[in-house]
């Protein structure tokens, strides 16, 4: 074929896609109505996971399934968005990780509405002004974000889903390398990337900033400064990414938590969180996480907090393969009941892809 000739075959296949996209957001506006006049919520974590592996499993490439997930995660966020408006509250500002993090599982048709804290996030959600909430849990690298843990506490918001994003550390600057005198840079990052800026800006003086986003802007407002970050704040505030992937560890990934009202159901890859308070005597921990190995549950993740209630007194929170309505699981979490002084259900939902 010509090039005219390929061009032509285009222009007639974008007429059926968008007749086609049309033809399909019907359909979900029906559902949608459904739902709203049952009192169901519009976003199903456990339908979105079915929609990703159906439409990879026909895929025959060239696109690959990353691609086409990421073109499936905005044909349904424009489709959530014509069903409801939704608000989705993150831990900001604006242009973070957390941000990126929270556009990655929802795309870009929905508005988001950065908080100045983690609590404001739970408050957002809890008070309804905000459908969902988007926070950091815990960091391959830096451990988990214990702020997030205790809010769970008081908190009656379950999580309903996850992300786990790759933190791709960037140099960012309107200015060359060479000519770099001042790094804005939040703690986290640096932390990250020490051995990079050691060997490509030894000299440089290192500014912090309360936020990446925070040391972007400071960056694209003085000449030779740059700033650490993602992408996000690279385009937010017009600033060139100079290098990518300067982090030290190149398996760097954050886990991000989605906070709602209500559970998925099981899909059959899922993951349960727990809170849970054990008496004050020797083996009462071990006694009570013996129920996982009873029912051959995998535990992966524990985590102690103080209660901040009482004196040494402690909250685990665990982390097991399954959902709490897996009859193993439902097992397990009934045995718990009987060595803790409570057990409380934080929230099951699907493995991040």
């Amino acid at each position: 074929m010509s090039l005219p000739e390929h061009r032509t075959a285009i222009d007639k296949l974008d007429a059926q896609i968008v007749r086609l996209l049309n033809e399909r957001t019907r359909h979900v506006l029906a559902i949608g109505e459904i739902k709203l006049a049952a009192g169901e919520e519009i976003y199903a974590p456990h339908r979105e996971r079915t929609v990703f592996e159906r439409v990879c499993s026909h895929n025959a490439g060239p696109i690959t399934n990353e691609q086409l997930r990421a073109i499936y995660r905005e044909i349904m966020s424009s489709a959530l968005a014509l069903e409801k408006t939704m608000t989705i509250a993150y831990f900001g500002p604006e242009a973070t990780f957390t941000h990126q993090a929270a556009i990655q599982k929802f795309g870009a048709s929905l508005g988001y509405a950065a908080q100045k804290t983690i609590g404001d996030v739970f408050t957002e959600v809890s008070k309804k002004s905000a459908d969902y909430g988007v926070v950091p849990v815990e960091n391959s690298t830096e451990g988990v974000v214990t702020h997030t843990l205790d809010m769970f506490v008081d908190s009656d918001l379950k999580i309903v889903s996850q992300i786990v994003l790759k933190i791709q550390q960037c140099l960012m600057s309107n200015s060359p390398l060479a000519k770099i005198k001042k790094l804005y840079v939040h703690p986290q990052s640096l932390a990250q990337c020490r051995g990079w800026l050691a060997k490509h800006l030894p000299r440089v003086e290192i500014v912090e900033a309360a936020s990446n986003a925070r040391s972007a802007e400071l960056a694209s407002k003085e000449k030779f400064a740059a700033s650490l970050g993602g992408a996000l704040a690279a385009e937010k505030y017009g600033l060139k990414i100079l290098a990518q992937d300067i982090q030290d560890n190149s398996v760097n990934v954050t886990r991000f938590i989605v906070l709602g009202r209500t559970c998925s159901p099981p899909t059959g890859d899922d993951r349960t969180s727990l809170m849970l308070s054990v008496a004050d005597k020797a083996g009462a921990l071990h006694e009570a996480i013996a129920a996982f190995r009873k029912f051959k549950i995998n535990m992966t993740k524990i985590e102690s907090r103080p209660s901040k209630r009482k004196a040494w007194e402690y909250f685990f929170f665990v982390d097991c393969a399954g959902h709490f309505q897996d009859a193993k699981v439902a097992k397990a979490i009934a045995q718990l009941g009987k060595h803790c002084n409570f057990v409380k259900i934080l929230g099951s939902y699907p493995n991040a892809e």
